[in-house]
């Protein structure tokens, strides 16, 4: 009996160290076998398999690839050169750092990305290259609040999100350029260049997918939904959600990647200045004939009162 003890006993104690080396990933919920180690959550990414920290952000790279995997069943102008993102989910490849792959394809359909791995280029055959993970650098996130009767406090919604941006997603608060209120569009400006950004602080494009979960009430947060508070007033957010990317360097798009309507405006744009043109050059070939008529009249009657 002694030794069956022994083992029971050894199978207790293995089974509690086990039970105390578990943790949970309180900022990201897509994820699986979590263990502490030195004090820190560390978790598989789904569909990756790569080792996260759950002390920060996970990358939106990891993010998407767990979210594909488990899914399987305003008014203020925008900068030049910002773009959406038209391809909404996809599954990427990621760098071992949790990173966008420059080169994103699927099947023989290729294309490039910018470091939110977001397309920047037109859709080509495998042979595309992509020879730089060109980075992201000004994001600008829209979001809208339900109608209300006054509009909210400036001041106060600016203070709001620029402190809930570092608390709650991490990132350093020099990064939060701007926050603008343009009733009832709420703009958050967050610019980061890759000379700025230090090693192990979180990405731009990480906290803008967050946020734009929060929004949407699919926060990848395990526990912790965003309520965003004015002047102790509980604001309520619309789901719609735009978020816009400037890269350092700008998109190639070409004309094929326009949609259709777009199109049509833009070839109406043109008839319309040719059709301007031809009926200015008409108009003045009749004046300038009407002209030459009016001088040779005069000349004759001239001629007839000399005679």
């Amino acid at each position: 009996m002694e030794p069956l003890r022994g083992a029971a006993l050894l199978l207790l104690l293995c089974a509690a160290a086990s039970a105390q080396n578990e943790c949970v990933c309180e900022n990201n919920k897509r994820v699986t076998d979590c263990k502490l180690s030195n004090g820190v959550c560390q978790c598989s990414s789904i569909g990756s398999g790569i080792t996260v920290n759950c002390n920060t952000l996970t990358s939106k790279c990891l993010l998407m690839k767990a979210e594909v995997k488990s899914t399987k069943s305003g008014r203020r102008e925008k900068p030049k050169d910002a773009f959406e993102d038209t391809d909404g989910l996809y599954d990427p490849e990621c760098e071992n750092n949790g990173v966008f792959k420059a080169k994103q394809c699927n099947g023989t359909t290729c294309w490039c990305v910018n470091t939110a791995g977001v397309r920047r280029t037109d859709k080509h055959d495998t042979d595309l290259k992509c020879n730089q993970l060109v980075r992201t650098t000004w994001i600008i996130v829209k979001i809208k609040h339900a109608e209300r009767e006054t509009p909210l406090n400036t001041e106060s919604l600016k203070k709001f999100f620029k402190e809930t941006i570092p608390n709650r997603y991490k990132l350093n608060g020099r990064y939060v350029a701007d926050v603008t209120y343009e009733n009832p569009y709420i703009f958050i400006d967050l610019k980061q260049n890759s000379s700025d950004k230090s090693a192990g602080e979180v990405d731009i494009a990480d906290v803008a997918y967050y946020v734009e979960k929060d929004v949407k009430g699919d926060s990848i947060f395990l526990n912790n939904r965003l309520n965003v508070s004015i002047d102790n007033e509980v604001v309520q957010l619309e789901k719609a959600v735009a978020v816009y990317y400037v890269d350092e360097i700008a998109p190639e798009f070409s004309m094929k990647s326009l949609t259709p309507g777009l199109i049509a405006v833009i070839v109406i744009v043109i008839i319309a200045i040719v059709a301007g043109i031809v009926v200015l050059v008409l108009t003045r070939r009749k004046k300038g004939k009407y002209v030459k008529a009016e001088v040779k009249e005069m000349n004759e009657m001239h001629r007839g009162l000399n005679a």
